[in-house]
């Protein structure tokens, strides 16, 4: 992992995610939370401050130490208990049925082999257990996608390997869930192009 990924990154998430209209879908989102919590793709820790007061651990996965270095303020101000751990979520270190929720917000665009650890994520679930999801992803509008499938190219490059065309839908809805409910929409104050959302969660 280079200089860029690790240093410049980070920053640019920061800049980029760390907005009040983001922090409340954030927030939305993890209303729902509950027992044993598994966050992938912990970044920068945007979300510590958006989970319900009566949250007191979650365990947390990355792959890029430049992240957990940038979240070390947010994690001092936080009364939450992190278990960091710095690696990817295509390969959990975890039981089967382990936990009752695991979080993913604005990550799945980026983990390279999406498919797998989307695997993973079911299988760390407990049964009946919840995959909550708050990510960017193709538009159902095809002009959208025309533009999204241009910059997509540019978007790996500086995005750290984010991509705009993945169906979030659709990835999330190979796994054997028993339903999937995300809805869709375009995030306010962002281009179309980077800000179509899927938003919601799917039950084991």
């Amino acid at each position: 992992m280079g200089f860029y990924s690790r240093t410049i990154f980070p920053w640019l998430c920061d800049l980029a995610l760390d907005k009040p209209f983001v922090a409340k879908h954030r927030r939305e989102l993890l209303s729902e939370v509950s027992g044993e919590i598994l966050e992938i793709g912990f970044g920068t820790g945007l979300n510590l401050s958006c989970y319900p007061e009566e949250v007191h651990k979650i365990t947390v996965v990355d792959p890029n130490a430049g992240m957990h270095r940038r979240a070390q303020r947010r994690l001092r101000q936080s009364d939450i208990e992190v278990d960091k751990r710095i690696l990817s979520s295509e390969e959990l270190p975890f039981e089967e049925a382990t936990f009752d929720c695991v979080v993913s917000t604005f990550t799945l665009c980026s983990i390279r082999q999406v498919e797998r650890a989307l695997e993973e994520v079911f299988r760390v679930l407990k049964p009946e257990g919840r995959f909550l999801v708050l990510e960017h992803g193709l538009s159902n509008n095809s002009e959208v996608q025309k533009w999204q499938r241009w910059l997509n190219g540019p978007q790996q490059l500086f995005g750290d390997h984010c991509q705009l065309v993945r169906n979030i839908r659709e990835l999330v809805a190979k796994q054997p869930f028993r339903s999937v409910e995300l809805d869709e929409f375009y995030l306010e104050k962002t281009p179309k192009t980077h800000g179509y959302i899927y938003r919601g969660v799917a039950i084991k």
